[in-house]
């Protein structure tokens, strides 16, 4: 039993668990727009977010971001080191433009976490900045990669999806925000820290709304979509309105990151019964 949580532990921590999330979002993406499936981006999508999550959250703590001195930090460093391989195998399968979308959203993943500002600041350090700097990344892969590798033109309900899934992981970030209340550096001025916990419940709840009710501003809509969106808004309703423990291990870590997956499980199952 002992194995198996060690296990379970080293996949969150690795990062497994949120590349599947994106994975998802993005095939979510596809199936929504009616793409084919693309081995070679769904590929470099989980590979490649287990390298960038990666690096972003152990290597700051690195010396030169690569010398990790804690031996379990040392293990997932090696995983990732593993993961980075195929990552650059799908990554030059894929078309040019996606390519040089990844590069652009691959250096603000960079910025996010490498010292470039005066006095050794980054990206995630400048006050309340972080959030919104993960979720445009997030919005930017999970939306804009699979359009362009498809090469679907932009729309009125392509930006709306874009405006969507910003709006979806900011809410999704939030549980996280408040579980990491206490670690967290004041200067960083997260939510949680300027509104507080319960004033971020609510805020969570806004974006929630805004999330499923620009739905139906979409030139083409189908019930479907209207109904797994509903289904995924009331799950984080929930979290918000009944999670009176938001630090709990696992479920932000766990459950809340894997509401996409979710998500995706309901279109597939739609897809093949219906």
């Amino acid at each position: 039993m002992r194995f198996f949580r060690i296990l379970f532990d080293f996949y969150l921590n690795a990062s497994v668990h949120v590349s599947l999330s994106v994975v998802a979002l993005t095939m979510v993406t596809a199936y929504f727009f009616q793409l084919p499936d693309n081995v070679s981006l769904l590929g470099f999508a989980f590979f490649g977010t287990i390298v960038c999550y990666n690096f972003v959250k152990y290597g700051v703590e690195a010396e030169k971001y690569l010398i990790v001195y804690n031996s379990y930090h040392k293990t997932i460093q090696l995983f990732s080191f593993l993961c980075f391989l195929p990552a650059v195998y799908f990554f030059l399968q894929l078309g040019n433009r996606t390519r040089l979308a990844i590069l652009v959203l691959g250096l603000l993943s960079v910025l996010y976490a490498v010292p470039f500002l005066p006095k050794n600041k980054n990206l995630r350090s400048l006050g309340g900045f972080k959030i919104y700097i993960v979720a445009a990344v997030w919005a930017g892969f999970t939306v804009i990669l699979p359009l362009l590798e498809q090469e679907v033109s932009l729309s009125w309900d392509v930006f709306l999806l874009l405006a969507q899934r910003f709006i979806l992981v900011l809410a999704l970030i939030l549980p996280f925000e408040i579980r990491d209340l206490r670690w967290d550096d004041t200067r960083l001025r997260t939510i949680p820290q300027v509104l507080g916990i319960e004033k971020t419940k609510r805020f969570g709840m806004v974006l929630v709304a805004f999330f499923f009710f620009l739905t139906f501003l979409k030139d083409e809509l189908t019930a479907i979509e209207i109904g797994t969106r509903f289904v995924v808004s009331i799950i984080l309703l929930v979290v918000f309105v009944l999670g009176k423990n938001m630090r709990q291990k696992y479920l932000a870590s766990f459950w809340v990151e894997g509401v996409p997956m979710f998500w995706f499980g309901i279109l597939w199952c739609l897809e093949q019964f219906l």
